[in-house]
């Protein structure tokens, strides 16, 4: 399975960005896909996920309300649209995926089997 993220850039504060992470490898789209993203100098953190039918999402306190996660399993595709980006979400971010269906905790890196490049984010102030 290989994960492939893109859609990452340079933006003024307050605008926007679309990341999207398409799997292939397996012809069933994954149970969870994440977003993960890290700051230079920081631990990676847990930014969204969402499961399989696309209806239960979770965003981390810190992007929610401006950051949506979104899914097309038709594509094997996860979407991730941020709105008023702040210098603060300058990071890379990575997709993971997996498919096991016992997860029980969907922010916790070690549920997550499979791992996208990563693509930068860059918000000018």
């Amino acid at each position: 399975v290989q994960l492939q993220a893109s859609g990452g850039g340079l933006v003024q504060a307050g605008g926007s960005l679309r990341l999207s992470c398409a799997h292939s490898g397996r012809t069933v789209a994954s149970y969870w896909t994440g977003w993960f993203r890290q700051a230079p100098g920081k631990e990676r953190e847990f930014v969204a996920a969402v499961k399989w039918g696309g209806t239960r999402t979770y965003y981390a306190p810190s992007v929610k309300g401006r950051f949506t996660i979104s899914r097309d399993n038709a594509k094997n595709t996860v979407y991730l649209q941020m709105n008023s980006l702040t210098p603060e979400d300058t990071a890379v971010y990575y997709c993971a995926a997996t498919w096991r269906t016992s997860v029980t905790d969907y922010s916790s890196q070690s549920v997550y089997d499979y791992w996208g490049q990563g693509t930068q984010v860059t918000v000018s102030s």
